[in-house]
């Protein structure tokens, strides 16, 4: 993730549209699904992280997948 000068790499800053799509898009989240788990834990990157992990036991892509959608 390429990060402008002031922004910080271990922080999701649910208050930026690019920065939120590419958490994301990283984490295989939704938008919702990220500000749900900076809402709980802090915007902490890690925490985030172990925050979804913790509540799925799939990722998007695996769901899409088991429903055929792909």
């Amino acid at each position: 993730m390429t990060m402008q000068p002031g922004i910080q790499p271990d922080r999701v800053n649910v208050n930026n549209t690019g920065e939120m799509a590419q958490w994301a898009k990283k984490l295989d989240v939704t938008d919702a699904q990220l500000r749900e788990a900076v809402a709980a834990v802090g915007d902490k990157a890690s925490d985030v992280e172990m925050h979804l992990k913790g509540t799925r036991s799939t990722t998007n892509a695996d769901r899409v997948d088991e429903l055929g959608a792909n």
